[in-house]
């Protein structure tokens, strides 16, 4: 399997380095002053008799000291170069060990005991609600969402969005029948009288218009009259039927159970009853449909409304005070003061943050434990075996300088109990 090294260096590294090689120094300087007292002691052990006793101080030292750089080395790499069985354990079993750590975390960290248990104990949705609450996070989220959602925005095809709309607009307005659902609407707008606004507004513009154009109104009339006709007999059927006309639509819109109102009402019902029953005005709104449907504006309109939204939402995006980036940050706040506050709301949310973990851990667990395994596998062995004695070397230095103390006591306590016994068998 190729690995990779590892090139990405730790913060405190370099201090790291200096402290792991002091504390090697200091082991190894306490192995060569325990040799410089073993060899003066050996010396003159025959002359001075008490110093057996540094001799066999110096002895223990030495051999602790040596079996524990032995037992340390090891770990990381093969004692002066040599491949002793089971040394440079790490390097060696660098997969292994991933391995393990990965099933350990898997099974001891991705539980659902721990992952829930903590959750639940942490109140996520107060404490996310309490940071979105403030205003100065809550414009950090809009920003960074505008960010993003313009970001989509320009990688969005214009044509690919166009196609979407041209089809959702294909599917949803044109594939149902129209003349129903008109129909249907329709019916339900006359029995509200809703159509009386309507009327009103048509009549309110026709009587308008009529005040405000006697003389237009006029020729429309003295045209279809014959041309035999006196002019000054033009001028007064233009007047009587400006006025005559002007005086109806006035009285229709003061009167709401006036005849045409009324004939209005009943046609309006019957076309909502045939738009919804009748075969050849359903047939009739569908043909209309599909000559819509054939036009190139659909396909126009899909462009249009998207270009529109389009523009709107990046400008609106990218302007700090927009009232698209103002009610974002308003909505982000509120949001975050519910979810501080509202008890039921962030009981709720909770819930369901821990089903969503729940589901992510029972389901994914062994992939998520599968990082590390499989980070470990990619590392270099050699650089692995560098930065795990950065991080645990220098403590483990101590192991040598414990060693070595520990073997001093015990070459002493050793040497102290042999020459006891050999004494009191030579008294016996």
């Amino acid at each position: 399997m190729e690995t990779a090294a590892i090139t990405r260096a730790v913060p405190g590294d370099a201090e790291r380095r200096i402290a792991l090689r002091r504390m090697k120094r200091v082991a190894t300087s306490l192995l060569a002053v325990a040799a410089v007292v073993f060899a003066v002691s050996f010396a003159l052990q025959d002359e001075i008799a008490w110093m057996g006793y540094v001799r066999a101080a110096a002895e223990g030292a030495m051999v602790g000291a040596i079996a524990d750089w032995f037992a340390v080395t090891a770990l990381f790499r093969h004692p002066l170069g040599l491949p002793i069985p089971h040394t440079a354990i790490i390097p060696r079993r660098k997969d292994e060990i991933g391995a393990s750590l990965g099933a350990f975390v898997e099974h001891e960290f991705l539980s659902d005991e721990v992952v829930l248990g903590k959750l639940r104990s942490i109140g996520i949705s107060r404490r996310v609600g309490g940071w979105l609450a403030a205003p100065e996070n809550a414009e950090r989220v809009t920003a960074e969402a505008s960010v993003a959602a313009r970001g989509v925005l320009t990688m969005l095809g214009d044509d690919d969005v166009e196609d979407v709309i041209e089809r959702l607009a294909r599917r949803h307005l044109f594939e149902p029948e129209w003349g129903p659902a008109i129909g249907r609407i329709g019916a339900q707008l006359v029995a509200a009288d809703q159509q009386r606004a309507a009327v009103d507004a048509v009549l309110e513009k026709a009587e308008s218009w009529l005040a405000g154009h006697p003389e237009a109104f006029g020729r429309m009339v003295s045209e279809r009259l014959p041309r035999w006709v006196p002019g000054f007999v033009d001028r007064l059927v233009d007047d009587r039927a400006h006025r005559e006309v002007l005086a109806f639509v006035r009285a229709v819109r003061a009167d709401d159970a006036h005849p045409l109102r009324l004939a209005i009402d009943r046609y309006l019902a019957e076309l909502a009853d045939d738009l919804q029953h009748d075969p050849a005005m359903i047939a009739r709104v569908e043909r209309l449909k599909a000559e819509l449907l054939a036009s190139p504006r659909v396909r126009e309109f899909a462009g249009e409304a998207w270009a529109a939204v389009k523009a709107t939402l990046v400008d609106g995006l990218a302007d700090p005070s927009s009232e698209l980036r103002t009610g974002l940050r308003a909505a982000i706040v509120e949001v975050g003061t519910r979810l501080a506050t509202d008890d039921a709301l962030a009981a709720k949310v909770d819930d369901w943050v821990t089903d969503a973990a729940a589901y992510v851990v029972r389901n994914y667990r062994h992939e998520i434990a599968g990082v590390i395994t499989e980070t470990v596998e990619r590392w270099d062995p050699r650089e692995t075996t560098e930065k795990l004695e950065l991080q645990v070397g220098r403590d483990l230095q101590f192991i040598r300088i414990n060693g070595t103390v520990v073997g001093a006591l015990a070459g002493v306590a050793i040497y102290a109990v042999a020459t006891g016994v050999h004494a009191l068998a030579i008294s016996m």
